[in-house]
């Protein structure tokens, strides 16, 4: 995720709407600075919570690979779909 808005705390103070509007009707990032310096980014709630999905899904991936590696029991793919979904809820309720 790259921040292609770059404002500084200033503005996140003084217009905080603004840039609330700005993450999101634009969808993407606002990386926010203080004394010239990257310290937050402000980014739209579906944007957030599509990445934690993919998070998710990505230490699954991990994990999976790991258990093959090592040579652990193997799953079929209706149970893994199983559990990638269950792994994708508990991740969108966070």
């Amino acid at each position: 995720m790259r921040a292609t808005s770059v404002r500084p705390i200033t503005d996140l103070k003084t217009h905080t709407k603004d840039v609330i509007d700005q993450a999101i009707h634009s969808g993407e990032p606002i990386l926010i600075t203080q004394n010239g310096r990257a310290r937050v980014v402000v980014i739209d709630a579906r944007r957030h919570d599509d990445a934690q999905a993919t998070l998710s899904m990505l230490k699954l991936l991990a994990q999976s690979q790991d258990s093959l590696a090592r040579g652990d029991k193997t799953y079929s793919s209706d149970d893994v779909r199983r559990r990638a979904h269950t792994a994708v809820e508990r991740a969108s309720k966070r």
